[in-house]
């Protein structure tokens, strides 16, 4: 059994890294329509438009994709979209957030209700699961960017809290406060980001055993797949290899 957790683990840190990727352009999508419902389609104006424009253009989106994007916000049938946590206690006392953006308040409820009901868990109340995380900045650069020394020298420099190697990637984690500088000397260094963004960090990990660990999998990678789910935080300890 621990064998097939120690898998499971290893098989979901992989297949969520993929799901992210898949994500970022849905997001991208969201914001850039969100934007110009709220205050119209003129980068040079409207602040939020020129933050989801950059991000596309670091999402590597095509034009032609942003252009059309553009224009359906600009269409009378288009909802806007509104951003919300939904906080959940998964199996063996780990908490879940899920980050969503959604046109559709019902269906996302009807959706983490199916979700509980067919996985396990509950919805929490607000407040109930996020006081165990804290909100960090977190950069995403390639490992062969530059020698580990010489980027931890430069970021704690700026003011990051921690470099970590996962897998093939640098993880640059900062505090809010420090976000903006530290963008601002990876750009300074040429250096290139996978991925610049504020995330959720749990502030201590839940031990579970191998069963409750895959359970805890299942409801993860099935909010995962919902459409208005961008990312999915939890607290759960999961095996290295």
């Amino acid at each position: 059994m621990a064998g097939h957790s120690k898998w499971a683990n290893t098989k979901h840190r992989k297949d969520r890294s993929d799901r992210k990727k898949g994500k970022i352009f849905s997001r991208v999508t969201k914001e850039i329509i969100s934007a110009v419902r709220q205050a119209g389609s003129d980068p040079k104006t409207n602040t939020k438009l020129r933050t989801a424009l950059q991000k596309a253009k670091d999402a590597n989106m095509p034009n032609e994709n942003v252009e059309r994007n553009i224009k359906k916000a600009s269409s009378a049938g288009q909802q806007d979209y509104v951003e919300m946590m939904y906080e959940l206690y998964g199996h063996g006392g780990v908490g879940i957030l899920a980050e969503i953006m959604t046109d559709n308040k019902n269906r996302i409820a009807s959706e983490m209700h199916i979700a509980t009901k067919e996985h396990g868990g509950n919805v929490a109340k607000q407040g109930a699961v996020s006081h165990n995380f804290d909100r960090k900045g977190e950069f995403i650069l390639p490992i062969t960017s530059m020698p580990e020394d010489a980027l931890f020298f430069l970021v704690t420099e700026a003011g990051a809290e921690d470099l970590l190697i996962e897998e093939d990637s640098y993880v640059i984690r900062t505090t809010l406060e420090a976000f903006s500088r530290v963008k601002e000397a990876l750009e300074n260094a040429s250096l290139r980001c996978e991925s610049a963004k504020l995330v959720m960090v749990p502030r201590d990990l839940v031990e579970v055993s191998d069963e409750v660990a895959d359970r805890n999998i299942e409801l993860i990678e099935y909010l995962e797949d919902l459409e208005d789910v961008d990312v999915v935080y939890h607290n759960m300890k999961l095996y290295q290899t």
